[in-house]
């Protein structure tokens, strides 16, 4: 009997390498396009995934991917803007072609990654994106399931592994919205939950928000990624002036490391205010049990530390 065939959009980002390599290893066939295949070389030996160029944004293009699919995965997503209208682009538009092509190919079962505090109200452009994205996959016609995480956090994260590498790099650590609250969900946990959903007509018609078990500020994540990889820094918090002017000056700067639309995203705690869903039968992991996994041995220092312990001196 031939595999089922899945259709990952997103698949060479962070979360779709590990979301792939769980699919491949249940049984699923996995298509995943991407504009230059070099981006997805670590997909490339997986026996059952097929790494292909393509431009998921043109429609015509999106609807011959889609042919021969049992379900599509989006996880395409931007936090930052290098070109006016992106957001709406990247995350609404690319929506829209996919409920155009599913209803044209005739697949229906989307799993959509979203964003926790995604509503129309929000405070960022990016929330509000991700909000009206969803509004367009949430169609009656369709079977969606929808994703709401936190930050997301895993070996590869551009999260966790970004403040350890600048405290690697800087004397201290001046903090916008030190005291915004976060609840991270593990990487592993978030791709377990999509799969569920591929299989369970219950996820069907549902969003889901995921978080951890435990909500913790900006300043203490950042100082346990010091701590874990060896080179924690003093943490300075800006008042909302300053941290408005470190906003605009990243968003200036190759790599954009943060913006003062990511500021403004952080006025709403990314925390769940209810348990992990109860549908996917497991409990979410810990920060602890798989951060130093990553972490510790992330810098030079750290590993010869380690190195040094494994000798007995």
């Amino acid at each position: 009997m031939k595999e089922p065939m899945v259709l990952v959009l997103g698949g060479s980002g962070f979360v779709g390498r590990h979301l792939v390599s769980r699919l491949c290893a249940q049984g699923y066939r996995v298509v995943v396009p991407t504009r230059r295949r070099e981006r997805a070389k670590q997909l490339f030996l997986l026996p059952t995934v097929d790494v292909i160029e393509a431009n998921i944004h043109d429609p015509a293009t999106l609807e011959r991917l889609m042919r021969g699919a049992t379900a599509v995965i989006n996880l395409v997503g931007i936090l930052n803007e290098t070109a006016r209208d992106d957001f709406e682009r990247v995350h609404v538009g690319l929506a829209r072609k996919i409920v155009a092509a599913f209803r044209t190919v005739g697949v229906t079962r989307l799993v959509h990654m979203s964003a926790l505090n995604a509503e129309a109200s929000a405070p960022s452009h990016y929330l509000r994106t991700k909000a009206a994205a969803e509004e367009s996959v949430a169609a009656p016609d369709l079977q969606w399931t929808i994703f709401q995480p936190s930050i997301i956090c895993g070996r590869g994260d551009s999260f966790l592994t970004l403040f350890a590498r600048l405290q690697r790099m800087l004397p201290l650590m001046a903090l916008a919205r030190a005291d915004a609250r976060f609840q991270p969900v593990f990487v592993g946990d978030v791709v377990r939950a999509v799969v569920h959903a591929l299989a369970d007509d219950a996820t069907l018609g549902k969003r889901y928000r995921l978080c951890g078990p435990s909500i913790y500020t900006l300043r203490e994540l950042v100082r346990y990624a010091g701590e874990l990889s060896g080179n924690r820094r003093p943490i300075v918090p800006l008042g909302p002036a300053l941290s408005k002017l470190q906003a605009r000056i990243l968003e200036m700067l190759p790599g954009k490391m943060m913006s003062r639309d990511n500021l403004a995203s952080m006025q709403k705690d990314s925390v769940c205010h209810c348990d992990f869903p109860a549908v996917f039968r497991f409990a979410p992991t810990p920060l602890e049990a798989y951060a130093p996994e990553y972490l510790v041995g992330a810098t030079p220092r750290s590993r010869y530390a380690s190195l040094r312990s494994q000798s007995g001196r």
